[in-house]
């Protein structure tokens, strides 16, 4: 009996909050060490990055765990829908990778001054 099984955790729930986690740990590291210089642009640029990869891993992962074969039968064969969707849960995890991205160079910026 794994971990999860023995607290009810599905898998599921666990690959969400590692990819989370993993971001969420990215986000603070490109928020570290972007460079000041590049201002507003090198956080969008950082921001942009951040959300299509965690958008990516989530259109990759198919939905709730289940074969992209079997996804695009749910989906009715719409690649648009599928990505779509997979947008809009992209969209409502993305807060907390884009406070810690966010946070370190808000910091740095007003040490410069």
């Amino acid at each position: 009996m794994t971990f999860s099984n023995a607290v009810g955790i599905s898998e599921k729930v666990i690959e969400k909050s590692m990819l989370l986690i993993i971001i969420t740990l990215t986000a603070l590291i490109l928020g570290t060490l972007l460079p000041l210089r590049w201002g507003v642009f090198g956080f969008l640029a950082a921001t942009a990055f951040l959300f299509l990869t965690q958008a990516a891993i989530h259109t990759a992962m198919g939905f709730e765990g289940t074969p992209l074969s079997e996804t695009m039968l749910l989906f009715n064969n719409s690649w648009p829908a599928y990505i779509g969707y997979n947008l809009q849960i992209t969209f409502r995890s993305f807060a907390l990778p884009l406070l810690v991205l966010a946070t370190p160079l808000i910091f740095r910026l007003g040490r410069r001054t």
